[in-house]
């Protein structure tokens, strides 16, 4: 194992990897530094994002939302409204055509909740690379659809059978074939985590929805939010729209983690709300907080959503945590799919799970605001490939 001082966010972040893997690393940053200079890769990634993603995507006033909860008002960032039905698309775009710009052939990446798959699967058939995504097997059970429609595009599904067979395995799966691989491979990280220069790389595709959001919110309303809530697995959703705010000193931010069936124990993903399991550690190629184990062993964690059940953190989160310039909470399964059903029912929007914990916090949040207060909720994505998971806790047979 090598360690290097870059890529640091406070003491947090960092490239630590296997030897083998340093070179390509190198490789990958010196690309990206050329991608974010070069203005015809930029044209490329622009024209991709608003003629096949299909952004920006709109800011709404969810206004039954707002007169159900009482208080604030509260706006939604529709990035369940990206092609493929969540705000992952916006970065597998990008690291596709950073891939095809390294003259790599193949595209490898995890998935937990299959959304960030899907995304790679749809970039990967686009721009004609070679795709394998890594699954734990448990995730491949509650996200069946998102496994077909990987499959659909072309992509081969690889299944994950050890440890908690779920996104911290498909993780480890994932950087055993890079290693191999690394020749004629790019590896699509799905988050802001991972060795540098992932965390920024991911944050630097994410960031568009910070910008949108920002702008969109002067425009509506002549003013920044209050506070800005996304949920937050690896992060990637929450340091893109945290990202275009983290100046406004008035502005709150806060992220939203899964906290399953109640953060006693570790039947949980809760690594930034303090807790006795969550302590600062070196998990897939980065230092940041990371749920931990009696013995200090990788925990694993639980959540009803499988997109935020995983251990770790993006290391730029457990900067903003102790910086104290983000607050970080967690909502439950049973909170989220009553956060679920109320954006249903008063919004006509079927959420993602992931989205459903922020949108908990929200619930809990905007009553006891005044009615000039602002939310804005980062509606990271769509809810359907959740409603199996959904009937499954309600206890209702589809």
């Amino acid at each position: 194992m090598k360690k290097k001082n870059k890529g640091k966010f406070g003491r947090f972040g960092g490239m630590y990897a296997p030897e083998t893997l340093m070179p390509v690393l190198e490789e990958v940053e010196q690309a990206y530094k050329h991608f974010k200079k070069d203005k015809t890769l930029q044209q490329e990634y622009k024209t991709l994002l608003k003629d096949y993603n299909g952004r920006e995507t709109p800011l709404y006033e969810a206004r039954n939302l707002s007169a159900s909860c009482g208080g604030a008002q509260i706006f939604i960032k529709r990035e369940d409204l990206n092609h493929t039905g969540a705000h992952k698309i916006t970065n597998a775009l990008g690291q596709a055509l950073l891939a095809k710009a390294m003259g790599k052939k193949r595209v490898i990446a995890e998935t937990g909740a299959g959304q960030h798959g899907v995304a790679t699967a749809t970039a990967a058939a686009l721009l004609g690379l070679s795709c394998d995504i890594y699954m734990g097997t448990v995730d491949m059970e509650r996200q069946k659809p998102n496994v077909f429609r990987m499959n659909l595009l072309g992509a081969n599904v690889k299944a994950v059978d050890s440890g908690g067979k779920t996104l911290k395995d498909a993780v480890n799966e994932a950087m055993r074939d890079w290693t191999k691989s690394v020749r004629d491979t790019h590896y699509v990280f799905g988050s802001a985590l991972g060795p540098h220069p992932f965390p920024t790389i991911v944050r630097d595709f994410q960031a568009v929805i910070g910008r949108e959001a920002r702008k969109q919110i002067l425009a509506k309303t002549g003013r920044l939010p209050d506070e800005v809530i996304a949920c937050v697995g690896g992060g990637s959703n929450a340091i893109g729209i945290f990202s275009a705010f983290i100046k406004d000193k008035d502005v709150k931010l806060t992220g939203v983690e899964a906290g399953g069936h109640g953060i006693e124990g570790t039947n949980h993903a809760v690594r930034l709300t303090p807790n006795k399991h969550a302590r600062p550690g070196i998990l897939h190629g980065s230092f940041s907080f990371v749920l931990q184990d009696n013995n200090g062993q990788i925990a694993n964690t639980h959540s009803i959503s499988a997109g935020l059940d995983y251990s770790g953190v993006g290391p730029e989160h457990s900067y903003l945590f102790e910086k104290a310039r983000a607050s970080y909470t967690f909502a439950t399964d049973e909170e989220a799919v009553k956060a679920f059903k109320m954006l249903c029912h008063t919004e006509g929007i079927i959420p993602a799970l992931e989205s459903s914990h922020a949108a908990a916090y929200v619930l809990k949040k905007a009553p006891l605001l005044s009615k000039d207060s602002i939310l804005l909720l980062n509606l990271s994505g769509r809810g359907d490939k959740d409603i199996f998971s959904v009937a499954q806790h309600l206890r209702i047979n589809l």
